[in-house]
């Protein structure tokens, strides 16, 4: 019966990331219909192991009482209850922090703690599923050469055709990937978004990040992403202030990287409330 209680433990707990909206945090929600039939099929698992477990029970109820009458009752299994404890931990443990833990939304601390590179964090980790990238968002590692270069000259055409580019929720991540890809195209273009500050302490004074932490498929794949933006003489920016940015898109050096690399030569800016949602998702 407890195997019954681990699963309705799990299909409550995908249940409730749902209705509370926290399952955001961790899957873009163009896969949700993956979780949602996930759930669905725990709550019919759980149904069967009810099942099984009343039948069992009536059998042992009926059945005889003897050692060795053959129902499967050996004194030695008594002296297996606490591996069978620490399995059903490793069960719970998930379900219970789920539940009862609070959920933190990553921020500049996380930045700090790990750093940010350019283009991945690790490149000579093969495996795309464990790959954290920052900065820029790449696809790449998804796609062959060929379909990846047929996709971003697809999506370059709805941005170079634009003076003036709005990266929003919704575009944020396949806006940055295009013009990381063709900076030269940009340059000279007006671009406007939102996100919070980071000031990595390797580059210029003038030199911050502007970032929003993004998710491709699931938080296993999460990376922060944004630009660098010039500050301007009277700006008094703090890490994870929330800023919207207006300005005109250029190209620097930035020796921490050893790199060439876009940058938003501000012209206006204003302070913003941090958005509800504060993860961007990759579209299609």
């Amino acid at each position: 019966m407890f195997r019954a209680y681990i699963l309705l433990g799990f299909t409550f707990l995908i249940a409730q990331l749902h209705i509370s909206g926290n399952i955001t945090k961790y899957i873009n929600m163009k896969y949700a219909y993956l979780s949602k039939s996930a759930a669905v099929i725990m709550a019919f698992l759980t149904v069967v192991q009810v099942i099984m477990a009343f039948k069992k029970d009536n059998h042992h109820d009926h059945g005889c009482s003897h050692l060795d009458c053959g129902c499967g009752h050996h004194p030695h299994e008594q002296d297996r209850w606490w591996k069978r404890a620490g399995v059903y931990s490793l069960f719970l443990f998930p379900i219970i922090s789920g539940l009862f833990f609070p959920i933190a939304t990553l921020d500049s601390n996380i930045v700090k703690a790990k750093g940010f590179h350019f283009p991945v964090s690790d490149p000579g980790n093969t495996d795309p599923f464990i790959q954290r990238q920052f900065l820029k968002p790449d696809l790449s590692i998804y796609y062959g050469a060929e379909g990846y270069r047929s996709l971003m000259e697809k999506e370059k055409k709805s941005y170079v055709k634009q003076d003036s580019i709005v990266l929003n929720d919704v575009n944020f991540l396949q806006g940055m990937e295009v013009i990381y890809n063709y900076p030269g195209e940009f340059i000279g273009k007006e671009l406007s978004f939102q996100g919070f500050v980071f000031h990595d302490k390797g580059g210029q004074r003038n030199e911050y990040f502007l970032f929003r932490f993004g998710i491709i498929h699931c938080i296993a794949d999460s990376g922060v992403y944004g630009m660098m933006i010039q500050k301007p003489a009277d700006a008094n920016w703090k890490d994870d202030d929330w800023i919207r940015v207006q300005g005109t898109i250029g190209t620097t050096y930035y020796q921490p990287f050893h790199a060439t690399i876009p940058v938003l030569k501000i012209t206006k800016w204003v302070k913003v409330e941090a958005p509800k949602d504060q993860y961007v998702y990759r579209g299609a």
